[in-house]
């Protein structure tokens, strides 16, 4: 895995729930999205075309990428973006998203075969605790428990999300696989956004700039290196990487948004760093 790959997805992961905090003032979660799928696909297409880049040949692989944009784009962005247009705090929804690795350890030995070692156990767990104590502190100051149901979605999504895509479609064209995985998204996204939003958009400075950051730096620029992350690592490798997103994220948010977090959540993600630390791979 080269060295970069790593801390650049971390940081332009964590740059999409700051997206999606500076947009959904002017548009609902789900049509925000929308757009967002509309334009990843109207600019791939022409991309597709003039690099000749191959589909996959056969309707199954088809079928297995559609299932991973169903998931991680569908499930997890429509998550994460109705937990923020509900109130939840970026750097929560990042914390909430953050147990993505140990769920993802818990199913990869069944699913995948793969061996996860005591040491990365214990950096898991201390993951789990630290992201423990940033949301307990949350609930304490008042946030509702309803407000981490669209966050607990999202951690589904993207959970079961990088597991299938490690199992079944691993490796595929990241040009023509872009259009396979973000066309279904949006395809189920498009009804509940009709039968739940008013999709009307205000196309304001603020929302345009957020629109494209999330379509050119994370639909294309970060989804593109997470898959080649899963093609180079095992899936609890690559997903422990996810503990590193919400401080990350809650810095960024505490310099826009003036978002705070007390002294217990502060040692939550202390305890989360520790973690990935932990749950690396062999040295």
């Amino acid at each position: 895995m080269q060295p970069l790959l790593p801390p650049l997805f971390v940081l332009l992961w964590s740059t999409g729930f700051i997206g999606a905090k500076f947009g959904l003032p002017y548009a609902e979660p789900l049509t925000f999205l929308l757009w967002r799928y509309a334009l990843v696909v109207a600019l791939m297409l022409p991309i597709v075309r003039l690099t000749r880049a191959p589909w996959p040949k056969s309707p199954c692989q088809w079928l297995h990428i559609g299932v991973t944009g169903v998931l991680l784009h569908g499930c997890y962005l429509g998550g994460v973006f109705t937990a923020i247009h509900q109130g939840l705090p970026a750097g929560v929804t990042a914390l909430v998203v953050g147990l993505q690795p140990l769920l993802t350890a818990l199913a990869a030995g069944g699913l995948l075969g793969e061996q996860v070692l005591p040491r990365q156990w214990l950096g898991l767990a201390l993951g789990f605790l630290g992201v423990g104590l940033v949301v307990s502190d949350k609930l304490a100051g008042g946030a509702a428990a309803s407000m981490f149901l669209p966050a607990l979605v999202a951690l589904a999504g993207i959970t079961f999300g990088t597991l299938y895509q490690k199992r079944f479609c691993a490796r595929f064209d990241l040009r023509t696989g872009s259009v396979l995985q973000f066309v279904p998204a949006a395809l189920c996204t498009l009804p509940l956004a009709l039968a739940t939003e008013t999709m009307a958009v205000d196309w304001q400075a603020e929302f345009i700039f957020a629109l494209m950051w999330l379509v050119l730096v994370l639909s294309i620029g970060a989804i593109t290196l997470f898959n080649l992350l899963i093609r180079q690592g095992s899936a609890v490798h690559v997903t422990r990487l996810f503990y590193l997103t919400p401080p990350t994220t809650a810095l960024i948010a505490w310099g826009l948004f003036g978002e705070t977090l007390a002294p217990l959540a502060l040692a939550g993600m202390g305890l989360a760093a520790l973690g990935v630390y932990l749950a690396r791979g062999k040295a």
